[in-house]
């Protein structure tokens, strides 16, 4: 399976998701890198 950025946002979704179910005191934290991980994706930094 080749990961492509259409894949990866929905993964890192789930994971978000599932994290914080487990640790509600990681909300914000997860929040801020799944926000700074979109940027640079949108931004194209990273492929």
């Amino acid at each position: 399976m080749t990961i492509t950025i259409s894949n990866l946002q929905p993964l890192i979704a789930i994971l978000a998701g599932i994290l914080i179910l487990v640790m509600p005191r990681l909300l914000n934290y997860i929040v801020a890198i799944y926000l700074i991980v979109v940027g640079i994706l949108g931004l194209g930094i990273l492929h």
